[in-house]
């Protein structure tokens, strides 16, 4: 299948940096695409699963996991389980996934695994989605690799603190080794600053920074700290259905309707 005939956009959510709200911001944007009348696929790479879980999927119900797919046991769309949010689907994963990088090691197509998958995916048309997100662990490891080179684009979590352009230095270099070996298409979708606090002369310092560094690469729409977006997880929710009147629904809210108008301009160009 061309590029051009492709309908699906692939995002991978993507930051060595622990702790930024990667997976935070891929459950909330998925679930705000969807309430907009996307159709959201988020595929959880993490081992750690906390998309999985912060979208309700108990651990028992992921009998088929995004590892089965990664050793090539299962095709994408057997892993594929509804959530409660109309039009937001997940591919929960589980902890087997830590291991996954010595199992596969040997393997020629090891970096294009995850690549691989959605387009069979693709082709298969039992189910069409309009955006993929692909939530990746809190490292530079093979996982990570095989969503760089599956994604159209890099959609960049960044925490309003002191070390976050030295880690947004690294991971740039990353994407830059990414294109000239795996994925010669890729690019930078944009930098969502997360966690900022108004009351913190520093956040607003991050953020001047950040936006002088990578300009029109950072999204209008700054995800502010929130206690409501902190809470939800823990009931097994998305923000947006836990409260959808807080300023963190609200943000979210705002920062989908910025990626579709960049996605418009982006294809209109």
């Amino acid at each position: 299948m061309s590029d051009a005939a492709r309908n699906v956009r692939v995002l991978a959510l993507a930051n060595q940096k622990g702790g930024v709200g990667k997976t935070t911001t891929a459950i909330n944007l998925g679930t705000a695409l969807a309430a907009i009348g996307e159709e959201v696929l988020i595929i959880d790479l993490d081992p750690q699963g906390n998309a999985s879980t912060g979208l309700g999927v108990d651990r028992r119900a992921r009998r088929v996991s995004t590892y089965d797919v990664m050793t090539g046991e299962t095709p994408l769309a057997d892993a594929i389980l509804e959530t409660a949010i109309p039009r937001l689907s997940i591919a929960p994963s589980t902890m087997d996934l830590a291991g996954l990088e010595l199992e596969i090691a040997a393997a020629r197509d090891r970096a294009y695994r995850l690549r691989n998958a959605i387009r069979i995916l693709e082709v298969a048309a039992e189910r069409t989605f309009t955006y993929v997100l692909v939530d990746c662990p809190p490292s530079l490891n093979l996982l990570t690799l095989n969503a760089m080179a599956a994604a159209d684009s890099i959609l960049v979590p960044l925490q309003c603190e002191f070390f976050a352009l030295e880690g947004l230095s690294q991971l740039l270099n990353t994407v830059e080794q990414v294109k000239a070996t795996l994925n010669p298409s890729l690019t930078i979708h944009g930098i969502v600053l997360t966690m900022f606090d108004a009351r913190n002369n520093l956040s607003g310092q991050v953020v001047a920074d950040v936006r002088s560094f990578m300009g029109e690469k950072v999204y209008d729409t700054v995800i502010p700290r929130n206690v409501r977006i902190s809470e939800a997880p823990s009931y097994g929710k998305p923000v947006l259905l836990y409260d959808l009147k807080c300023v963190g629904s609200q943000a979210y809210l705002k920062l989908a309707s910025e990626i579709i108008a960049r996605e418009k301009r982006l294809r209109a160009a």
